[in-house]
């Protein structure tokens, strides 16, 4: 053979060999470009789990679709979601992950039977669960913002009138009596003219938690404007009242209060007014408490009067 022939012989062979590796490496790159993309495609179906969750706002079904969203793409046995006062030793055989908004622990994740190599997954899947949870949280936030006091945290005056008219409501229906109380802070200019109104707003918070601390959850307690609470006792006779109001009263003499560098020791003057005996709408009932609380300030502060 001439020695021409057989060198390209040698160049086809070896080149036969480069197009048969380059082969086996596309084919090798294509099927890890195939691989990236299905990992791609799941890990997008991840994070487009916050589509799904965040349509709720209901925390309990908002759970429940993220325990399915959990299940269908992690194999395990159980998950649960844990308030923040938790004991978490009881649960040593789960993933436990903690759901943090603005450095407020809201509870814990617990999930169960979780593989090592699925770890990401769940980072992913629990980060998107926390995302719904700040929606429904924000929400809770508005919904509270719109009906409560932002100083006291009590019922703000517009919703204390829409729940004190349903109860006008209900009270003439089934004929049942109730009490509605106008509360005054003894002496709040002065010490909002001596010490500042940083002081002031701890006084009227101070007030509002002590006057909250003794009624019933039934009660509803607003604040109706400056130093004044408004207090309707629920299916309360003339004598139950007036043991309230003592209470209330006491409660609030006995309280010595630190705001910022003063102590104080506050009282409060209530009027009550009744339903249906004095009047039989809010307005009116307003009107007659408001006639007891002037008595019981001009007769010395520190007081209850009924109006009569």
């Amino acid at each position: 053979m001439w020695p021409a022939l057989k060198q390209e012989e040698k160049e086809y062979s070896r080149l036969l060999r480069e197009f048969e590796d380059l082969s086996r490496q596309n084919s090798t790159l294509k099927t890890d470009i195939l691989d990236l993309e299905d990992k791609a495609a799941k890990i997008i179906a991840l994070y487009d789990t916050t589509k799904e969750i965040s349509k709720f706002l209901d925390f309990e079904v908002l759970f429940k679709a993220f325990q399915e969203k959990l299940k269908y793409y992690l194999e395990i046995t159980d998950c649960k979601y844990l308030g923040p006062a938790a004991g978490l030793e009881q649960y040593g055989d789960y993933t436990v992950l903690p759901m943090e908004i603005e450095a407020q622990i809201l509870g814990y994740l617990a999930v169960k039977g979780i593989k090592e190599q699925e770890m990401d997954k769940l980072q992913i899947l629990s980060q998107q669960f926390l995302l719904g949870i700040k929606r429904a949280w924000l929400y809770k936030k508005l919904q509270e913002l719109s009906i409560t006091d932002s100083l006291t945290g009590i019922l703000n005056r517009r919703f204390f009138e829409v729940r004190a008219e349903e109860e006008i409501l209900r009270s003439r229906q089934f004929n049942l009596e109730f009490c509605l109380f106008l509360l005054d802070v003894d002496y709040f200019k002065t010490y909002n003219d001596r010490y500042g109104h940083l002081v002031g707003d701890v006084v009227l918070k101070e007030a509002s938690r002590a006057i909250k601390e003794n009624i019933r959850q039934i009660d509803l307690l607003g604040r109706y404007g400056g130093d004044e609470f408004v207090l309707l006792l629920t299916e309360t006779n003339l004598a139950q009242a007036e043991f309230v109001a003592e209470r209330i009263r006491k409660a609030i003499a006995a309280k010595m209060i630190k705001a910022y560098d003063e102590e104080l020791q506050l009282s409060v003057s209530i009027g009550g007014a009744f339903f249906p005996a004095h009047a039989q709408d809010f307005k009116a009932l307003i009107e007659k408490a408001d006639q007891a609380l002037y008595r019981a300030k001009e007769s010395g502060k520190n007081k209850y009067q009924v109006f009569s």
